[in-house]
């Protein structure tokens, strides 16, 4: 327990004050989905996220099952033919406001900064006509704990003709109607609001544009008449146009005109070597191709991968988090090559596994049907928060309260297992 003590003991005094919301410097942000339904919680989505339709093992789209021990009985969503000890099982919904409340309240006690709201170019419309349920408990959440937050838009799955206006519609509805940028903890940098825009230079057909002139367009707009910090989150071969990046090199130009380059590591590699490897070749000059164009340079860290339910067929635990020590290293080497800031993903992602909420410890406190991925499947007596640990250690390390250490500052063995 004594390293656990120390880093709350360093972080004490920042807890109660705000997070800075006028700057990006030294933050370390969360993706966060808030995509989770149920059908109780008044919205008409069914079980969207959890569940491929009506609950049962084979329609199960998750792999991590999610601590549930301090939910109240109002947020409980249970859940037909599941059973934890006996007991109907139950899951949660990002539209119950204590159950976003609950998460923000998590990020305040373990010293995590805010997050990215991801908010998906299919669902905008949905969203708007519906009251933005779930955006208006993530403004309470933050103001309430003071943790700061802003908008992710991810565009996969976008019309190539009809993205970018249903962007700036949105935008707007958004900075003018819900008057989200005055909300407190709106994230700005240099006095602007940021925005982060995910997925344009994927080659892939389901990230539109295609053509690099659409994309220089949109990123112009929201920088110079939306007025804002515009965040790009590209791939992760954004400075070579090789793999999973668009081969025209005219895409050069339109990653030079982005104020923050965030390029998407997820899956693009799976051991600590390989994460090694990946800082010699991507992340060094990354942050040198960065800085030569007067960018920041936001890297994108990841707890592990698995997503055996999401798509079946595929292998359970593909990335193994290795206790901690996959996530760790990820960090600890954008650090040591010289990145300022850094985000996480994701905070609730439980479909790719790669969520660091409160989640099972042990297979016994998951649901005994189906697979579900645990935090003991790497061989450790993990507590259900220790990535919420560890995220508040590698927020401290980026906000300078601790050095940068090659060795995971935490030992699960001498903290026990409380719940």
């Amino acid at each position: 327990m004594k390293a656990f003590l120390l880093l709350l003991a360093v972080a004490s005094a920042s807890l109660c004050a705000p997070v800075d919301a006028t700057s990006l410097n030294g933050k370390v942000l969360l993706g966060y989905q808030c995509w989770f339904r149920c059908p109780s919680d008044g919205t008409s989505r069914g079980w969207t996220h959890w569940f491929r339709g009506e609950p049962s093992v084979e329609h199960l789209t998750v792999d991590v099952y999610p601590d549930i021990s301090e939910l109240t009985p109002e947020e409980r969503c249970e859940v037909p033919g599941f059973t934890l000890n006996g007991k109907p099982a139950a899951l949660f919904s990002s539209a119950n406001p204590k159950t976003v409340m609950r998460h923000f309240a998590w990020m305040k006690t373990y010293g995590l900064d805010g997050v990215l709201v991801q908010r998906f170019i299919g669902g905008t419309k949905r969203e708007r006509a519906t009251g933005d349920v779930v955006l208006h408990n993530v403004m309470a959440a933050a103001k309430a704990t003071g943790r700061v937050f802003a908008i992710e838009y991810d565009i996969s799955g976008g019309n190539e003709a009809t993205f970018a206006q249903l962007l700036k519609d949105d935008w707007t509805y958004l900075a003018n109607e819900l008057k989200i940028t005055e909300q407190p903890g709106y994230l700005h940098h240099n006095g602007k609001p940021v925005v982060s825009v995910w997925g344009m230079g994927l080659n892939e057909a389901s990230h539109p544009p295609e053509n690099p002139q659409t994309a220089i367009e949109l990123i112009h707009w929201f920088e110079n008449v939306a007025k804002t910090t515009y965040m790009g989150g590209t791939p992760s071969r954004w400075g070579t146009h090789t793999a999973d990046a668009r081969r025209d090199p005219a895409w050069g130009a339109v990653y030079r005109e982005m104020n923050v380059i965030q390029p998407w590591t997820i899956g693009r590699y799976g051991t600590l070597a390989a994460a090694d490897t990946w800082k010699q070749n991507m992340l060094l000059p990354d942050i040198q191709l960065a800085k030569a164009n007067q960018q920041l340079y936001m890297p994108v860290i990841f707890p592990g991968f698995s997503w055996q339910n999401l798509k079946p067929g595929s292998k359970g635990n593909q990335i193994p988090r290795l206790r901690g020590e996959f996530l760790w290293k990820q960090a600890y080497n954008a650090k040591t090559a010289g990145a300022t800031m850094l985000k996480i993903a994701m905070f609730d992602e439980v479909d790719e596994g790669t969520a660091i909420l409160k989640a099972a410890p042990y297979r016994k406190d998951a649901p005994e049907q189906g697979f579900w991925l645990t935090l003991d499947a790497d061989g450790a007596d993990l507590p259900s928060d220790w990535y919420l640990r560890i995220a508040g250690a590698i927020t401290q390390m980026f906000h300078g309260e601790l050095q940068p250490v090659a060795a995971l500052p935490l030992s699960a063995a001498s903290e026990g297992t409380p719940r």
